[in-house]
C-alpha cells in the first residue's frame, strides 16, 4: 500500500480536498485502485450538524454517514463509494480509544496522546485503506489522506505526530507527503510573498514530516524567482513545485439593482434549479422561482427542499390552499403539507434525519425519470431529510395532474414529483448529487439539462442515449447537432 499525505500551510480552505481529488485521479487514470481518508481534527463525531456557512454542505454516504463535503469531492473524481469510517474525526479517534479502556484492552497502562492517540489513528488508516470502494473486492493500491486544517494547529497536532510515526511504519518509499501552502500577492505592491510558505514547511519539518512536493495556491501565476526562492527554502527541486491559482468568483449583495438583475438572469435562463436546504431562510425566492418555472413551463427540478417547496407552491397557487406551509418553518400551520418525519427527534439534532441510500418505487410506467433511470421498477438514492409530504393529502394534487409518480417501499412517503402537460418539471425528495459523478451523470439533472437545450425527447426516443452507439459518446444524431447552450439559473 502506498499512502500519500496531503497537508495544508497558513490558512484553512487553500484547496486541499481538490488537490487530494485530482492526484487521485491522475492516479486512478493511470489504472491504479485509489481510495480515499478525510481526516478532521474537530471532536465532533461527524459533520451532522455542521453550519454550511463554515464546512460547506454535509455530504450523506450510502451507509449514512454524515461527512465532510471533500468525501463527496473523492467520491465524484474518483467514481468510488466511500464509507463513514473514511472520515476521522479527533471525535471518533478519543471516543474508540476510550472505549477501549472502559473495556480493560490496555491493562492498566496509562492511556496517553502518545502512544493510544497516535497509534489508534494509524491502525484505522491501515485497517480503512484497505477496504474496496470501487465495486469489486480487490484492495486499494493507493490511500490519500487529507488532514484537514493548518499545519501549527494545536488540535492537528496528535495527527502530526502519528504520520510522523507512520512514514517508518509504512516505510519511506510507500509514503508521499504533499503539502499545500499560500503565496499571497499584498496589492499595495503586487510583490508575491514566500515567506509564509517557508514558516509553514519550517512548521512541518519541526514537526518530523518533510514534504515531498508542494503546491502553492495564488491570485496569479507564481513568477520563476519565487518558485525558485520556494525551492531553495524548502528544501524541494523546482520540478517538484505545482501552481494553484484561484479560478470558484462570487458576488454577494442584497442591493435592489442586483435583485432586479439577478431576476432578469432567473427570466432567461433555459432550466431552473432550487436545491436542498433547512430553514425559511431564502424560501419566498425560492417559491417565485418555482411558480415562474411552472407558469413559463420552464425546465425545472427541486431537490428535497426544493421538491417539497414545489408542492406547496402548487397548492397555494393551484389549489387554493392559501395556508399550505412545512412545519419546519410554521410549526402550528393551518394546512401542514410538509410535516415532521415520524422519528424526527427535536432534542437530539445530530445522526436523528432519514439517511443514507433508501429505495424509491415507481407508481407508473408513465414517468420522465422511471425512462432516465432506464425504466427500471425502482431505483436507491441517498436521502438527509428530516421532512416529507403529508401522505393525507396527495390526492387533490394528483386531480390536477401534480403527480407523486415515486414513492418509498411502504407507500407511505412521497419521493418524485412530476408535473403533467410540462416539458419537464421533477422534484426528488432524494439528493441525487449525491452519487452524480462527472461522467455518470445522475438522471435528474441530467434530463434537467436536455431539457434545458430541447433536446430530452430525442434523448428519451433513442433509448437514452446520447448518440445511437454509445451513450456517453459526442452528439451525433441529427437531433443533436446544433443544441443550445443551457443557461441553469440556481435560486
Amino acid at each position: 500500500m502506498k499512502y500519500i499525505l496531503v497537508t495544508g500551510g497558513v490558512i484553512s480552505g487553500i484547496g486541499k480536498g481538490i488537490i487530494a481529488s485530482s492526484i487521485g485521479m491522475i492516479l486512478k487514470s493511470c489504472g491504479l485502485r485509489v481510495t480515499a481518508i478525510k481526516i478532521d481534527p474537530y471532536i465532533n463525531i461527524d459533520a451532522g450538524t455542521f453550519s454550511p456557512y463554515e464546512h460547506g454542505e454535509v455530504f450523506v454516504l450510502n451507509d449514512g454517514g454524515e461527512v465532510d463535503l471533500d468525501l463527496g469531492n473523492y467520491e465524484r473524481f474518483l467514481d468510488i463509494n466511500l464509507y463513514k469510517d473514511n472520515n476521522i474525526t479527533t471525535g471518533k479517534i478519543y471516543q474508540h480509544v476510550i472505549n477501549k479502556e472502559r473495556r480493560g484492552d490496555y491493562l492498566g497502562k496509562t492511556v496517553q496522546v502518545v502512544p493510544h492517540i497516535t497509534d489508534a489513528v494509524q491502525e484505522w488508516v491501515m485497517n480503512q485503506a484497505k477496504v474496496p470502494v470501487d465495486g469489486h473486492k480487490e484492495e486499494p493500491q493507493i490511500c490519500v489522506i487529507e488532514l484537514g486544517g493548518t499545519i501549527g494547529d494545536i488540535e492537528g497536532m496528535p495527527f502530526v505526530e502519528a504520520f510522523r510515526q507512520f512514514q517508518f511504519k509504512a516505510k519511506r518509499e510507500n509514503f508521499c507527503n504533499i503539502h499545500v501552502s499560500l503565496v499571497p500577492q499584498p496589492s499595495a505592491t503586487g510583490e508575491q510573498k514566500t515567506k509564509p510558505t517557508q514558516n509553514s514547511v519550517r512548521a512541518l519539518r519541526g514537526l518530523g514530516l518533510s514534504p515531498d512536493l508542494i503546491v502553492c495556491r495564488s491570485s496569479t501565476p507564481i513568477e520563476m524567482p519565487v518558485k525558485e526562492k520556494i525551492s531553495m527554502f524548502c528544501h524541494v527541486k523546482p520540478e517538484q513545485y505545482i501552481d494553484s491559482l484561484d479560478l470558484e468568483q462570487i458576488t454577494k449583495t442584497e442591493d435592489p439593482v442586483k435583485f432586479h438583475e439577478a431576476w432578469q438572469k432567473l427570466c432567461k435562463a433555459d432550466g431552473i434549479l432550487v436545491p436542498g436546504g433547512f430553514g425559511i431562510r431564502g424560501t419566498l425566492g425560492k417559491l417565485q422561482a418555482i411558480s415562474w418555472a411552472r407558469a413559463k413551463k420552464i425546465p425545472f427540478l427541486g431537490i428535497c427542499l426544493g421538491m417539497q417547496l414545489a408542492v406547496i407552491e402548487f397548492a397555494r397557487n393551484c389549489l387554493n390552499l392559501k395556508d399550505a406551509d412545512s412545519t419546519e418553518f410554521e410549526p402550528n400551520a393551518a394546512v401542514p403539507l410538509v410535516i415532521d418525519m415520524p422519528e424526527h427527534n427535536p432534542g437530539d439534532l445530530g445522526g436523528t434525519m432519514r439517511l443514507g441510500i433508501r429505495r424509491t418505487v415507481f407508481r407508473t410506467e408513465n414517468s420522465i425519470l422511471r425512462k432516465l433511470y432506464g425504466d427500471v421498477p425502482f431505483i436507491e438514492e441517498r436521502h438527509r431529510h428530516r421532512y416529507e409530504v403529508n401522505p393525507n393529502l396527495i390526492s387533490q394534487f394528483e386531480q390536477k395532474g401534480f403527480n407523486f409518480v415515486g414513492q418509498d417501499v411502504d407507500g407511505e412517503r412521497m419521493e418524485i414529483i412530476e408535473l403533467a402537460n410540462h416539458p419537464y418539471f421533477v422534484g426528488v425528495q432524494f439528493h441525487p448529487e449525491f452519487s452524480s459523478r462527472p461522467m455518470k451523470p445522475s438522471p435528474p439533472y441530467l434530463g434537467l439539462l436536455l431539457a434545458a437545450t430541447g433536446n430530452l425527447n430525442a434523448y428519451l426516443q433513442q433509448g437514452c442515449k446520447l448518440s445511437s452507439s454509445d451513450r456517453y459518446s459526442d452528439a451525433s444524431d441529427d437531433s443533436f447537432s446544433e443544441p443550445r447552450t443551457a443557461d441553469l439559473e440556481m435560486s
